[in-house]
């Protein structure tokens, strides 16, 4: 598995540079002919693909429009507490009604919704596809089968807290141990497994390119606790409609079907073994053209 993205190192050097220069967002600065301000930063969730997919495309529409785009990588909690203090000017990838819930609850009043550019989103325990279990129900009972091990992704993230809140006591997996690191971990331990013919159980989403890279399915969730499919929403700081009104509706507007997703998502991750996304996302951008340029029209 290829090292993923260099986000977990840009993290930290977004995180110390915004402590020591103060907002990057929504600040003033040069201002475009069509209103807006130039300088526009964008948040992004530490290894969720499709958000960080969705951002680079529009840092590379909105480069190419005269835009100075920063992309800033962090955990959900200082995503959402950075746009309501308008250190953030937008984020690309929060679910709703369940997964991103809490923080919205709480930074809801001082943040706005753009609304949903994709509604096909789930979370989902994943097996190997000859894994002996068709269900989460069943895996309480064959939890050896899967060295007792529950695979997780980030502490922080909308995923783990319902799976520690809502899947583990529903389906009485106490008993596992539930492992959380980071997505980049679960996935090479996914590619590990998958390749020594192994057994192993994660949480994961749709859309995403494993189900792609790997083969593995989906256990059934009889009682619903993962919840149905959710919508993915674009947030912004409250005055982002009044600094950059142009952008502000573009994403408003946007709108990415599943498919079409895992087709950047796909070319960026793992069909190519670079972090340099530009060059990438500006071939995917040529070969869907029409598409782009709708998202702009």
């Amino acid at each position: 598995m290829r090292k993923r993205h260099g986000a977990a190192i840009l993290a930290m050097a977004a995180t110390a540079a915004l402590a020591l220069t103060g907002c990057t967002g929504a600040g003033g600065g040069e201002t475009l002919e069509n209103g807006d301000q130039k300088d526009i930063t964008i948040a992004v969730f530490n290894g969720w693909d499709e958000g960080i997919a969705a951002s680079e495309l529009w840092k590379a529409i909105l480069t190419e429009k005269g835009y100075n785009v920063t992309l800033e990588y962090a955990d959900p909690a200082p995503v959402y507490s950075g746009l309501s203090t308008g250190d953030y000017d937008v984020t690309l990838d929060t679910w709703l009604p369940i997964t991103h819930k809490s923080y919205i609850e709480q930074y809801g009043d001082s943040i706005v919704d753009l609304g949903a550019w994709n509604d096909e989103a789930k979370l989902t325990f994943a097996v190997n596809d000859d894994a002996p279990i068709q269900s989460i129900d069943e895996l309480a009972a064959n939890a050896a089968q899967f060295n007792n091990t529950i695979v997780g992704i980030e502490p922080g993230a909308g995923l783990t807290e319902i799976t520690q809140d809502a899947v583990i006591p529903g389906y009485g997996l106490e008993g596992m141990t539930y492992t959380t690191s980071s997505t980049a971990a679960m996935l090479t331990e996914l590619k590990t497994a998958t390749d020594n013919g192994e057994n192993i159980v994660v949480t994961l989403w749709r859309p995403h390119w494993a189900y792609d890279a790997f083969p593995i399915r989906d256990l059934e969730d009889p009682q619903g606790l993962l919840g149905d499919a959710e919508g993915i929403h674009s947030f912004s700081s409250t005055d982002f409609a009044t600094t950059h009104p142009t952008v502000s509706g573009w994403i408003s507007n946007f709108k990415m079907d599943s498919e079409t997703l895992y087709s950047l998502e796909n070319v960026m991750f793992n069909e190519n073994s670079t972090d340099d996304y530009a060059p990438i996302v500006e071939q995917w951008i040529t070969d869907n053209k029409a598409y782009v340029d709708g998202l702009t029209a």
